[in-house]
């Protein structure tokens, strides 16, 4: 009885995280705009042959259950890197997807998908783990269609540090 009266205050801090990335609802929520993306970019008809101008620094990126992350790009000969240290990477196969608001041309974030990657669609270049790198793509999106503000696809990440 002793270790549950002290396990309550744990739990409840736990679960009353300020963080809506951590809610089930959020969860569900960001789950389905990451399924609409990946519905979008088997359409075809707005995927993205340039590189987004906002592709640099410190973006957000996340791979779809699990948070966002902050992810540093850089650059290389073969287009921009992005280098995502944290969970749920892929392992091969797997790619990633720069996401452009459609109607603002503004950068979104990227997410990273462990699904058999594309083929025929332009490589914008890579996302990497440190171990490998799986191929980076861009995608343009209704933002509104596959982000719910109060549970929004990407969480605000500091980027002051770029």
């Amino acid at each position: 009885m002793r270790r549950l009266l002290l396990l309550t205050p744990i739990v409840a801090l736990a679960c009353g995280q300020t963080n809506p990335e951590n809610t089930a609802s959020c969860g569900i929520s960001i789950m389905a705009g990451a399924a609409l993306v990946l519905e979008q970019l088997r359409g075809g008809s707005k995927v993205i042959t340039d590189v987004p101008m906002d592709l640099r620094g410190t973006v957000a990126a996340r791979v779809p259950g699990y948070g966002t992350m902050p992810a540093l790009v850089g650059e290389s000969p073969d287009g921009p890197i992005v280098a995502y240290d944290g969970e749920g990477f892929p392992t091969r196969p797997g790619f990633g997807l720069a996401l452009v608001e459609d109607s603002t041309d503004a950068f979104m974030g990227v997410l990273i998908y462990d699904v058999e990657p594309p083929t025929g669609y332009p490589l914008l270049g890579g996302v990497t783990n440190g171990s490998y790198m799986v191929p980076l793509y861009g995608l343009r999106v209704s933002w509104g269609a596959v982000s719910n503000p109060r549970c929004p696809l990407f969480a605000r990440i500091d980027t002051t540090e770029t």
